[in-house]
């Protein structure tokens, strides 16, 4: 047994893989739609990835193709003097089988896949229920191009679309299920408008903070809300229109100074936690930052709104008077340890409590286990 059928046997026995995809796994082999060039993450390598080929590095290659883990097929957009960000991958199977699962499609499903990436994806729709009801839609031309030369040396014709996949594509709707394979901020209205009513929507969604929920949305009648839960922790790269921007270095002096009431690890305790807080704290990102003299001593967490505000918080000496720092109209420190108490006081929640309310006008209202009861911004 090969090393791909090894782990698709293994996500069967597991139960990640169900019987309905078994088939579709084994037409459509990842090795078949995984790029000849990839990337590996290096923290030795100048932008911390390095380049690895199938020609020069055969037995590497096959080992991350084989792998229940993402590999990494494209940086920066494909510009080749990037800082080296990932931004498309063949996902990891167990996700994709995951997703595919919660998809919960039926023979004859008419399906809008929403970024083709390699057509890994979309080849196992294709091959589950037919290539005539799976259109996938891809914005980056190259990535397109490439992915329906695997398609087709595949033996799989599902109807490919060059665009943007935040307006999914009217002329093929309704559709009964609607697969992202990015994450979103905002689910797309389009996308509910081009579901039939009862339909499914399968898509990563985060915040800023916390890009890490599989969000499930049934689809309402129309002019009625939809309504979806997390069902489970997922990390997808986001759509391109819809990706958050890196905190930049404050320029502006801090206008408030003081002690942490809470231990900065809490702040990303785990995916749960900042789950949480990413739902009560809009629009805010961090990151971490030190200094090479002294990691230790000035390692922080900072963070911003992109208004604005921004704050950081020291994560060594955090009860001294100039552990944190805020400037803005809003006390982004503040509000993270206010979210971090809430969620404390909820009962530590996980992820798969909350979920999602969509209006038909678009506007996104997220809950804790009901639609009721709705998480305010902190």
């Amino acid at each position: 047994m090969d090393g791909y059928a090894q782990m698709s046997a293994a996500l069967t026995e597991t139960g990640v893989l169900g019987e309905e995809w078994r088939g579709a796994f084994g037409r459509a082999p990842r090795s078949a739609f995984v790029p000849e060039t990839v990337w590996v993450p290096d923290d030795g390598a100048p932008i911390g990835y390095r380049r690895i080929t199938r020609a020069a590095d055969e037995a590497e290659w096959w080992a991350l193709v084989n792998a229940d883990d993402a590999v990494v097929t494209q940086l920066d957009d494909g510009a080749d003097d990037g800082p080296g960000i990932a931004t498309s991958s063949a996902s990891m199977p167990s996700l994709v089988a995951t997703m595919l699962h919660h998809l919960s499609v039926a023979d004859g499903d008419v399906v809008l896949d929403i970024g083709t990436g390699t057509g890994w994806t979309s080849a196992l729709l294709a091959g589950r229920l037919g290539d005539e009801h799976v259109t996938t839609v891809e914005v980056d031309p190259q990535l397109a191009a490439d992915a329906a030369k695997r398609l087709k040396a595949a033996g799989f014709a599902p109807r490919r679309v060059v665009g943007d996949g935040l307006v999914g594509w009217p002329a093929g709707s309704p559709y009964d299920r609607i697969h992202s394979t990015a994450a979103v901020r905002h689910v797309p209205l389009a996308w509910i408008e081009q579901t039939r009513p009862g339909g499914v929507i399968v898509t990563p969604w985060g915040t800023p903070y916390a890009n890490a929920g599989l969000l499930r949305l049934v689809v309402g009648e129309r002019g009625q809300d939809s309504y979806g839960r997390f069902v489970a922790d997922v990390s997808f790269m986001w759509m391109r229109a819809q990706r958050p921007t890196q905190p930049s270095a404050p320029r502006t002096r801090p206008d408030h100074m003081g002690c942490s009431e809470m231990d900065p690890d809490l702040a990303l305790e785990n995916v749960h936690a900042a789950f949480a807080i990413g739902l009560r704290v809009p629009g805010v990102r961090y990151t971490h930052t030190w200094d090479a003299a002294d990691p230790p001593g000035t390692f922080q967490i900072r963070l911003a709104d992109g208004n604005g505000s921004w704050a950081s918080a020291r994560y060594q000496n955090w009860q001294s008077d100039d552990a944190v720092q805020q400037a803005g109209p809003r006390r982004l420190w503040d509000e993270i340890t206010t979210a971090r108490s809430w969620w404390q006081h909820q009962g530590t929640p996980r992820l798969s409590r909350f979920g999602l309310t969509i209006t038909p006008t678009g506007k996104q209202t997220a809950w804790l286990d009901a639609p009721a009861n709705t998480v305010s911004p902190a």
